[in-house]
């Protein structure tokens, strides 16, 4: 079906008022089946694909559709998601695989990993690999094993967008990508030093002594302990503005789904990586935008943090458009600073991310910086050129 509308008509997001709406409820785990009828009645469907394709959550709308009268959907909407979620679990079930066969070459170089976000959070989730699209695969590696990882990777046809050079230079990005071009397949590799947009750095060696597994198409992936997974992804959030639905739509189905979640070793491991604000404000835009209940204690300390609050005001502004009216350069900085909160913390935290220079800042045209102060000097006036746009690339 083509599209009637250009993405970037989501910067007026009044016009969409009916569809939005439509979305919420359709990724809510708090399901009201008496309000879909209505709802539907007041969409337009090419804008509701459209919205639900940049917020992330077309599995969410086609589950909630499948639920409904046959007539109530139109004959060519069924057929556009149908197309939509065959091409979603085929590439599910390609990353996956892929996924596996990574695991395998790394446990045979004993390079230990752990599988993040992605899979195991669509399965953790939702129930289903599938139900969720990702277009990669994030993996925690420490430090000291990925240049082996990299050989790894790159031995079984991946090409890396970090050579060996910098590798061995001691140059950080802000993630070790490999891809497949000829099969548009990614991998990324994080770890505490590459996931800088934690307040504090991330407590790898807690995370990795907490591993569980989890289940997927009859294999074991080695997985973050709930508590921390939420964790991440409310920081991963916050990283993104939280301009996707989906990025809310997971924290809502994970403490929906996984009932048994132990908060106060939630909020240690928030504690640790100096993220309590970010938690929090996962967990109240899971709670005020899609109305997942949580814990009475945890929701009272929740709605106590003004930060949180403040975060969540913000996001509320521009969350609709899907990142088609993204914050400004102000706007940015002054969210980085409400994430970390603090008189000194705050500021500090800026600084660092402003200073801190990723790949974009040392690498180009594949030839590596030499230079680490022109790296760190060249990163703030990128980030003006990048972020000082008033839209979405």
């Amino acid at each position: 079906m083509a599209e009637l509308l250009s993405p970037a008509a989501l910067s007026d997001i009044a016009s969409f008022k009916n569809e939005w709406e439509m979305l919420l409820e359709c990724a809510s785990p708090a399901r009201d089946s008496q309000r879909l009828p209505g709802l539907l009645s007041k969409v337009d469907w090419p804008r509701l694909l459209l919205l639900a394709d940049e917020h992330g959550v077309i599995g969410h709308l086609a589950a909630r559709l499948s639920d409904l009268n046959a007539a109530a959907v139109p004959q060519e909407i069924k057929r556009e998601l149908h197309e939509r979620l065959r091409a979603q679990n085929f590439q599910t079930l390609r990353l996956t695989a892929e996924l596996f066969r990574v695991l395998d070459q790394f446990a045979q170089k004993n390079i230990p990993a752990v599988v993040i976000k992605g899979p195991v959070l669509a399965m953790r989730a939702y129930g289903d690999p599938a139900m969720r699209s990702y277009g990669d695969l994030d993996l925690l590696v420490r430090q000291r094993d990925i240049r082996c990882a990299t050989e790894s990777m790159i031995a079984s046809g991946f090409q890396a967008a970090v050579p060996l050079s910098a590798i061995d230079a001691g140059k950080i990005p802000g993630q070790y990508l490999f891809s497949k071009p000829d099969s548009k397949l990614l991998v990324e590799l994080h770890n505490d030093l590459t996931l800088r947009y934690f307040p504090r750095p991330l407590p790898i060696e807690d995370f990795f002594a907490r591993q569980i597994c989890v289940r997927l198409d009859a294999h074991e992936a080695p997985a973050l302990a709930a508590e921390d997974e939420l964790v991440l992804i409310c920081i991963h959030g916050a990283k993104h503005f939280w301009e996707r639905l989906i990025w809310i739509a997971d924290v809502a189905a994970l403490i929906t789904r996984q009932s048994d979640i132990d908060w106060e070793r939630t909020t240690e491991s928030a504690s640790a990586a100096g993220a309590e604000h970010l938690l929090n404000t996962g967990l109240r835009l899971a709670s005020d935008v899609l109305r997942v209940c949580i814990p009475e204690k945890v929701s009272a300390r929740v709605h106590s943090d003004l930060a949180a609050a403040q975060l969540v005001e913000a996001v509320l502004r521009w969350l609709p458009a899907g990142g088609y009216a993204p914050p400004g350069l102000f706007e940015r900085a002054l969210f980085r600073l409400r994430m970390r909160g603090g008189v000194f913390a705050a500021p500090a935290y800026l600084l660092r991310l402003s200073f801190s220079p990723t790949e974009e800042d040392w690498q180009k045209n594949g030839q590596v910086s030499r230079n680490r102060f022109l790296d760190v000097l060249r990163r703030p006036f990128r980030l003006a050129r990048k972020y000082g746009r008033a839209s979405k690339d």
